[in-house]
């Protein structure tokens, strides 16, 4: 009774921390709202701010309790698979079930199909679902074939993108560039809340227990090679695509989405999510059942996380489909038309609070501390992925406004994220890839590209949205790279200088020490 009383416990003062760290989370995004919704540039009604403002409060309790089943089940989950299947030294099953895991997590992920519900009209959702699925189940193997055999994460990665850039040249010359942008952003919304987690820790418990040489610094990469796949895989998809590549924009009034009333609401996610993580779970009982064989307080921790995962879910895409989704469209619609330069500083600023709210972000800044060893704080990666979501979204917002191609942007930042790993640690390299999956969360796709959506219905009309609104994710997934590389970057510098001068004053020391002799 006791111990059980103890369990309840623990349980109230991890939420508690929890709905904390949510609050700061959401918070400065709902002021933002609120604070632009009070000037003449917006005009948001009452009854559309009392539906944003519930939402806000679902959100963030929706965020304490999928962060908290995460560290309870997801996390949990990978590493004892990880683990599991490492040790029992059958490299076939290992990549095998790394296959099966990686499609099945993409399936479950609820940011992949927000973007797949936006893109109806050009594109069949549930080809994508599955053809991004198969991509980073694909790339998910070979991620850890990279940790079993210690391969250079910088070198696969130069390599790939590469490619990526060969076929995005073939989709071009095509004639179907305008599918560029969209298969960019498949790979940011493809690692959301219920993929991180999750692969993150397969990939401690692969590296852990191998071993080696820089052990942890070998876990990280997994996400930035998840990332891959999915463009590559849509890239492919693209190419063979037929007919009419008009885009209808989907009907984001709030009015449409409230007239399913709240329980229609959330009846529909709670279908959504069910479907999804009832995938993971049974995969996950199976391997149990056959290779893992956890003790069974484990397994109640980690079922109990599971419902936790489930309710935080179904809550946080009830928030974004009722409140942030219509008010985004509408903030870009009328912002666009009242000063494009308004727009851009409005974007930047939030950029830099609106990754506070992405589920994900969390669980990497947590990851990392912990297997940095306090190298790199939570604070710093914070501050480093708000710099870059913000110059990101900034950016995106002035290629709406002049109406220009994402390649403009992709080829240098890319090319100067790859330069940069070559003379930062290896651990900053696969940290900063990892982070840009991370950082395009469910928020991403469900408040910022409606955002930039109604800002290019305005400034270049309906028919542009899928050659210009298209690419934020992308971006936001590309400026994470250089940001928390730049961080690896001064570290080096710094710890340089130290050196030097270390060594300035050694020999300054040696000099006073010289007796000269007439």
């Amino acid at each position: 009774m006791a111990s059980s009383n103890s369990v309840f416990k623990d349980l109230r003062l991890s939420l508690r921390e929890k709905l904390k760290e949510s609050l700061v989370s959401v918070v400065p995004v709902s002021l933002m709202v609120f604070l632009l919704a009070i000037t003449p540039w917006v005009e948001i009604s009452r009854h559309e701010l009392l539906v944003f403002s519930a939402a806000a409060l679902l959100l963030i309790v929706g965020i304490s309790l999928f962060n908290l089943g995460a560290d309870m089940a997801m996390t949990p989950m990978g590493q004892y698979i990880g683990e599991g299947l490492t040790k029992s030294r059958k490299l076939g099953i290992l990549l095998s079930i790394s296959f099966l895991m990686g499609l099945l997590i993409t399936i479950a992920e609820p940011d992949l199909s927000v973007l797949a519900g936006q893109v109806e009209a050009v594109m069949n959702g549930t080809l994508l679902i599955v053809i991004v699925g198969v991509g980073v189940g694909f790339f998910l193997l070979m991620g850890v074939v990279k940790i079993i055999f210690h391969s250079d994460l910088t070198s696969i990665l130069l390599f790939f993108y590469m490619v990526l850039f060969c076929l995005a040249a073939l989709l071009i010359d095509s004639g179907k560039g305008s599918f560029l942008p969209l298969s960019f952003d498949s790979g940011g919304v493809t690692t959301g809340p219920i993929t991180v987690p999750f692969i993150m820790a397969l990939g401690v418990g692969i590296a852990l227990t191998v071993g080696g040489r820089n052990a942890s610094e070998n876990s990280f990469g997994l996400i930035a090679l998840c990332s891959v796949g999915p463009i590559a895989a849509v890239l492919l998809l693209s190419l063979t695509a037929k007919g009419d590549l008009s885009f209808a924009v989907p009907d984001y009034s709030m009015e449409t989405v409230l007239e399913k009333g709240f329980r229609g609401i959330f009846g529909e996610m709670a279908v959504e999510v069910g479907k999804s993580l009832v995938l993971v779970v049974l995969f996950f009982f199976v391997l149990q059942w056959t290779v893992l064989k956890l003790p069974r307080t484990k397994i109640v921790q980690i079922l109990t996380g599971i419902v936790y995962t489930f309710l935080g879910l179904v809550l946080f895409l009830a928030a974004v489909s009722m409140g942030f989704m219509p008010i985004g469209f509408q903030i870009g619609t009328q912002l666009a038309a009242f000063s494009p330069v308004l727009l851009i500083g409005f974007a930047f600023v939030l950029g830099m609070v609106v990754v506070l709210a992405e589920p994900a972000v969390h669980v990497l800044n947590n990851q990392v501390e912990e297997i940095t060893g306090g190298e790199v704080s939570k604070l710093q990666m914070m501050l480093a992925l708000s710099i870059g979501v913000g110059v990101s979204i900034g950016l995106s917002v002035i290629r709406v406004r002049y109406g220009f191609s994402l390649l403009y942007y992709l080829i240098p930042g890319y090319l100067l994220s790859l330069g940069l790993s070559f003379f930062v640690p290896k651990l900053y390299t696969a940290i900063a890839f990892d982070s840009g999956g991370v950082a395009s969360g469910p928020l991403t796709s469900s408040f910022i590209l409606p955002l930039v959506i109604g800002a290019c219905c305005t400034l270049q009309g309906e028919p542009a949205v899928l050659d210009f609104a298209f690419g934020v994710v992308a971006m936001v997934a590309m400026t994470p790279l250089i940001t928390i590389q730049a961080l690896g970057f001064k570290s080096v510098m710094s710890v340089r200088r130290r050196e030097d001068a270390a060594i300035r004053r050694i020999l300054a020391s040696a000099d006073d020490q010289i007796i000269y002799f007439e």
